[in-house]
């Protein structure tokens, strides 16, 4: 295999001029014998036929560059010395080229050129010698022209394979920066959560050093349980570099369940937060589920960095008709409740979440209350199931599903 693919790269460097050189040899071959050999239709002395002959052959050189030039001096050097070659070579690379009038024009002057010496050296002209000369010239014509087309069409293929090369590489980098950038929300979703409770509990510590051995003992253990999880859950997700991926990203974070929204918002009043859980959702379809717990997730994530202090309610509602609202509102903090330095944070989970959201159908909505507080509020289709747009229920500004 390697041998025929040397022997195809030197084909193709030096091939298209070893035809040239094939072609001037035959030329000249052929020049010679209609100048010794066979009747002329005029009498001219050798010398000019000789160098008709030489000119027409050399001339082939260049008919890929001027085929039509080359293929007049071809005309001119048969006229006068009987070699066809010239001229045969420069129609065959005029058809190849192009395929338009001009080829027909050149074709025409081709057969009257190969019907006029015979018309004048017959005794009797027959029409037999026109139609033969047409159909020569039409035989050529076909042959460059089936030629011509089939480099083009393979021509077309190499550059759709090529644009299709290119454009599979480009796809695959889209999914590349789409795979990190999705992995980076799933971190950002694991980590956020955890990592302000731990800061929580460790600001507690820090300002309450007169507390009992009991409760150090105890904020110790939350603290250690929560870093245990953390590591766990960015285990899940670190995971996901090292095997394939699915298409869709579902193998980025695991099942989540209903007890999990519950053992959420239980965490986050073990830490001090004043947040109250309302309604339940059963029966939630994966990707969904997944959604409405980044979505509570992220709402306490931002109390517990900006507002501690609040009082906070958690609200699910819903059914397979209507979609999925959730809704995390704080009301207004109590300044005095901020314990150490506040979490810091960079506003980049509410974009996520957002992109999250929207890409599962859904509406997504987040700022402040007229009261002084901050609202979360989202809206999801039930999974799978097909909602026509008449039977989509909106969330209004307080995250309540209203029905027609």
């Amino acid at each position: 295999m390697d041998a025929i693919r040397r022997l195809r790269d030197l084909w193709r460097r030096i091939g298209p001029r070893a035809v040239d050189v094939g072609s001037i040899v035959v030329s000249l071959l052929t020049a010679g014998g209609s100048t010794w050999g066979s009747p002329r239709w005029v009498d001219l002395p050798v010398g000019i036929l000789v160098a008709a002959g030489l000119l027409g052959s050399v001339s082939l050189w260049w008919r890929r560059q001027r085929p039509v030039a080359v293929t007049f001096v071809g005309i001119v050097v048969h006229l006068l010395s009987g070699n066809p070659v010239p001229m045969i070579v420069g129609l065959f690379t005029v058809a190849v080229v192009r395929r338009d009038r001009l080829t027909v024009a050149v074709a025409a002057a081709i057969a009257a050129a190969l019907a006029v010496p015979d018309l004048v050296r017959a005794a009797h002209p027959a029409p037999g010698m026109v139609i033969s000369a047409i159909a020569g010239a039409a035989f050529v014509v076909a042959v460059g022209a089936y030629v011509g087309a089939r480099r083009d069409l393979v021509a077309s293929l190499v550059d759709r394979a090529e644009r299709a090369e290119s454009e599979r590489e480009l796809r695959s980098e889209q999914a590349r920066t789409a795979e990190r950038a999705r992995i980076a929300r799933e971190m950002h979703d694991v980590l956020a959560h955890k990592v302000s409770l731990i800061a929580l509990h460790a600001g507690a510590l820090e300002v309450n050093a007169d507390i009992s051995a009991e409760r150090v003992e105890a904020a110790a253990s939350l603290i250690r349980t929560t870093a245990h999880q953390t590591l766990e859950e960015l285990r899940e997700v670190l995971g996901v570099l090292r095997t394939e991926s699915a298409p869709d990203g579902t193998d980025l974070a695991p099942n989540v369940t209903e007890s999990d929204l519950a053992l959420l918002v239980e965490s986050s009043r073990s830490a001090g937060l004043a947040v109250e859980l309302e309604g339940s959702l059963p029966g939630l379809p994966d990707a969904t589920a997944r959604a409405v717990h980044r979505v509570v997730q992220e709402g306490l994530t931002n109390v517990l960095k900006h507002a501690r202090g609040a009082t906070t309610e958690v609200a699910l509602a819903g059914d397979p008709v209507a979609g999925v609202s959730v809704s995390v509102v704080n009301r207004r903090p109590v300044a005095a409740d901020l314990i150490g330095d506040p979490v810091p944070g960079s506003g980049a989970g509410l974009l996520g979440l957002e992109e999250r959201v929207r890409l599962l159908g859904g509406t997504f909505a987040s700022g402040a209350d007229p009261d002084g507080g901050w609202a979360l509020r989202a809206w999801l289709p039930w999974g799978t199931v097909v909602i026509e747009p008449s039977e989509m229920h909106p969330v209004d500004e307080r995250g309540e599903v209203h029905s027609s």
